[in-house]
């Protein structure tokens, strides 16, 4: 199976054609060497030796046989249809028969471009910071809406998810009990007056 990426020139229209299996290598190296990030990913590559560009599968190209790596692009297309826990599930880290597992998000590092905010990313970690999922939350929404699509893929049977209070909500409690069989601590806040007073 192939990738391809089309990329306008300032006259003709080019095709970079990259193998699924070279764009998941170069994630599966990049992510154990501390991206944390689409385009961290794409810069670990950007700046990766050519022979290991050869190793990890990435075909030469060009009269000079120049091998150039996958854009963070394209990483960001073709990573999550395959792998549902995105970047972070590409380090094998699985929470069944864990007995905590925390989710957050926050902005990350860097990320701000002159056409965009900064990408706001919501993980699941466990203890001593192993991340179990990430992902990007997109503009205009919040965290709230992909709780459910973070945690879904993996067996919570047991385990206790802590969230802050952002995520106090019925339904998340609800889906956390009966769905997946986890248990959960959420914080509660004065926002909440009503559930707040009756704790």
């Amino acid at each position: 199976m192939r990738a391809d990426v089309r990329r306008s020139g300032h006259h003709t229209p080019r095709r970079r054609r990259h193998s699924l299996v070279s764009v998941l290598l170069t994630a599966c190296c990049a992510v154990p060497a501390g991206a944390r990030s689409y385009l961290a990913v794409g810069q670990w590559a950007r700046h990766a030796p050519l022979d290991a560009l050869a190793r990890l599968g990435v075909r030469a190209a060009g009269s000079l046989g120049v091998r150039r790596a996958p854009s963070s692009s394209t990483i960001r297309r073709l990573l999550p249809p395959v792998c549902p826990g995105r970047l972070a599930g590409l380090l094998g880290c699985d929470p069944a028969g864990s007995r905590h597992l925390a989710v957050d998000g926050e902005a990350a590092r860097g990320s701000r471009t002159e056409a965009g905010p900064a990408a706001h990313l919501f993980s699941a970690v466990l203890e001593g910071g192993r991340t179990v999922s990430q992902l990007r939350v997109p503009d205009e929404t919040t965290e709230v809406t992909g709780f459910t699509k973070l945690l879904s893929p993996f067996d919570l049977a047991g385990v206790v998810v802590t969230a802050d209070a952002l995520h106090t909500h019925r339904n998340h409690a609800r889906w956390l009990v009966e769905a997946m069989r986890a248990h959960y601590l959420l914080v509660v806040e004065r926002n909440q007056p009503t559930l707040h007073n009756a704790l």
